[in-house]
């Protein structure tokens, strides 16, 4: 069985594939294997099976295309349909609009070995499966969802999300996109950036304001098109990090969106970006585990080749202090990843324990990776080796899908919240 359609046989029949012997994944030139610890993970055969198929399909199609799509700042438009035929792009959605219809344990998985291959690739990938199409799958019609979902799901079309603005990033609500009531919709007018897929985008969804004066609660989610007349793109931005995912400004010029494009109910898209905010930070967290893996994956093994004073560098007891170091920070961070997601998946959504999931993945992502550049000493520093590439992407994960410092406060505020009649 290809590893192409190994996920939706996987999900049609309900029954595990025979995929162990698949040997892609051991035939790929690379460099290093990787130290995922199975015993401790805790998947079941289903999940085990998912998790071997995206990770062949990662490291054949993504992985050795890494560095250049770093270089290059270019998302590779191949992989979308790639990833669509594998089946990853509606790994939420239902059977009906060519979805997997799993959970988002599932999702966090294939977020972190599309990550352990390339930190850009999986942000857009995250960006398109759970910004966009999961955001429509939750809150569409059904006639959005016949419309717009096979094709995102199938990757003929890229999907997008937009709320920040220049003006407007943690503080989102006080967004100043306008969306005024005309005859049969509406006609936007504002600015959206940072926007990852902007450049590439057929369908966005995009949170307006209909109601300026309500402040939150005047809100509303629309579904965008490219083509939509008033709707452009100006510059891709130019990125220290997550190079190959493509960023940039949205522009809303008198764009008129019709009635039928609103996602959710009128002045009520606060809902729709609350709660698609906790599911995003679960799958996101992904990102980090895949970024760390990968790290540790190459300087584990970097430190038993390297040789200094006759003997590998990784039997010196400083270097077996950074390998333990890495390993219990990596594994401690999956645990609370993998918790969280199985958490989800039994419909208890926890907004502490979402924000706390990437809080902590990628607190520990950053470390790891600057101990990996470390363990290289002077070719940790050098574009050569992939550890420079790797600390520079989990750097966005501190800043985009939200900052650390809006998760200690929303985590904070939550305990708030449980003693707020003793306060």
């Amino acid at each position: 069985m290809s590893f192409s359609s190994s996920l939706r046989s996987l999900t049609r029949q309900r029954v595990v594939p025979r995929l162990r012997s698949i040997t892609g994944v051991q035939t790929i030139q690379r460099r290093h294997a990787s130290f995922y610890n199975v015993d401790l993970a805790g998947l079941t055969e289903e999940q085990l099976e998912f998790r071997n198929a995206v990770t062949e399909f990662a490291q054949k199609e993504v992985a050795p295309r890494a560095a250049d799509i770093d270089r290059s700042n270019n998302f590779p438009s191949d992989l979308w349909e790639k990833m669509g035929n594998m089946g990853l792009l509606g790994i939420t959605v239902a059977p009906e609009y060519g979805g997997l219809q799993l959970g988002y344990f599932n999702h966090t998985l294939a977020m972190e070995e599309l990550s352990r291959a390339s930190g850009s690739v999986a942000l857009s990938y995250g960006a398109h499966s759970n910004l966009c199409v999961n955001q429509i799958h939750r809150w569409g019609t059904k006639a959005q969802k016949e419309k717009y979902l096979p094709d995102l799901v199938s990757g003929k079309k890229v999907g997008s999300l937009a709320m920040s603005e220049p003006e407007s990033g943690s503080d989102v609500v006080s967004m100043k996109l306008r969306a005024d009531k005309v005859e049969g919709g509406y006609k936007l007018n504002g600015n959206k950036f940072w926007i990852t897929n902007g450049p590439t985008a057929s369908t966005l969804v995009v949170y307006a304001k209909t109601a300026p004066e309500k402040g939150s609660k005047g809100i509303t989610a629309f579904i965008i098109e490219k083509t939509f007349p008033g709707f452009s793109t100006h510059q891709k931005l130019d990125k220290f990090g997550m190079r190959g995912s493509d960023t940039c400004e949205l522009v809303f010029e008198d764009c008129f969106v019709p009635e039928e494009n609103i996602l959710g109910e009128v002045n009520k898209g606060a809902a729709v970006l609350m709660s698609g905010l906790d599911l995003e930070r679960l799958v996101l967290s992904g990102g980090p585990l895949g970024l760390m893996q990968a790290a540790f994956d190459y300087a584990v093994e970097y430190v038993h080749d390297r040789k200094q004073f006759g003997q590998p560098v990784g039997t010196f007891q400083l270097m077996q202090a950074k390998v333990a170091d890495m390993y219990t920070k990596m594994n401690a961070s999956r645990s609370y990843v993998y918790g969280v997601a199985r958490a989800c998946d039994a419909g208890k959504v926890s907004r502490r324990d979402c924000a706390g999931a990437i809080l902590y993945s990628t607190e520990k992502a950053i470390e790891v990776a600057l101990e990996a550049q470390q363990c290289l000493g002077g070719n940790g520093y050098i574009n050569d080796y992939p550890v420079g590439r790797i600390l520079r992407d989990s750097r966005l994960y501190a800043v985009g899908a939200g900052t650390q410092e809006i998760r200690r406060m929303l985590i904070g505020r939550e305990f708030n919240m449980d003693f707020k009649d003793r306060l």
